[in-house]
Formats: structure tokens, C-alpha cells, sequence
């Protein structure tokens, strides 16, 4: 089982998604994310979320991310932060928003 320290670990996020277009070298459709986190400033992300959303419906969305994982290369492109969804029976991604608006940067508790 995981420990609270476990998950003390993870610095996760609230951003507002700032550009969103389609991932054309990511082997399953995606979409290049660009996500604004205030003072860490804006990062990257390679998202799974094409069936769900649509690229103008994402942009100024605010979304929840694991920012302290190492980047990693998807189709090309460097992904530096995971953001963070409920997978559906069908492994579709619903994005996690806060249920009020918060400040770009602030942490998830």
C-alpha cells in the first residue's frame, strides 16, 4: 500500500490550459497541451483526451497535473507534466478540474 509520504512525493497542480492543438507523431490520437501553472510557469503535456474534447473547448480549462515527474518524449514531443483524469469503463479520460476556480500554480492537497 502507499504511504502519505508516497504521496507527499507528488506536486500536483492546478494550470489553465493556454494552447491545445492535435499531437500529429503521437502513435494514439492526442493533443499537444501548453498549460500555464503561475509561478512554475507554462508546461508541456501529450494528452489522450481527443474523443472527449475538442481543442478550442480546452483552452483557459483549468486541469490538475503532476508536475515533478521527469519529462518524457511522446511522438517527438517533450511532456513534461501529467495531467490528470478519471478513466471511464470505455478508457476514455474526463480531466479533473478544481470545483472552484483557483490560481494557476496553487497545490493540490
Amino acid at each position: 500500500m502507499a504511504t502519505i509520504e508516497d504521496f507527499l512525493k507528488l506536486d500536483i497542480r492546478v494550470g489553465i490550459v493556454v494552447s491545445a492543438k492535435v499531437h500529429p507523431t503521437a502513435k494514439k490520437p492526442a493533443y499537444q497541451l501548453e498549460i500555464d501553472f503561475g509561478p512554475l510557469g507554462i508546461k508541456k503535456s501529450s494528452a489522450q483526451i481527443t474523443k472527449l474534447y475538442q481543442p478550442d473547448e480546452l483552452l483557459q480549462k483549468q486541469v490538475v497535473a503532476v508536475v515533478n515527474f521527469p519529462p518524457r518524449k511522446i511522438g517527438g514531443f517533450v511532456s513534461e507534466v501529467l495531467v490528470l483524469g478519471a478513466v471511464r469503463d470505455d478508457g476514455e479520460v474526463i480531466l479533473l478540474t478544481p470545483e472552484r476556480s483557483a490560481t494557476p500554480g496553487d497545490p493540490i492537497a
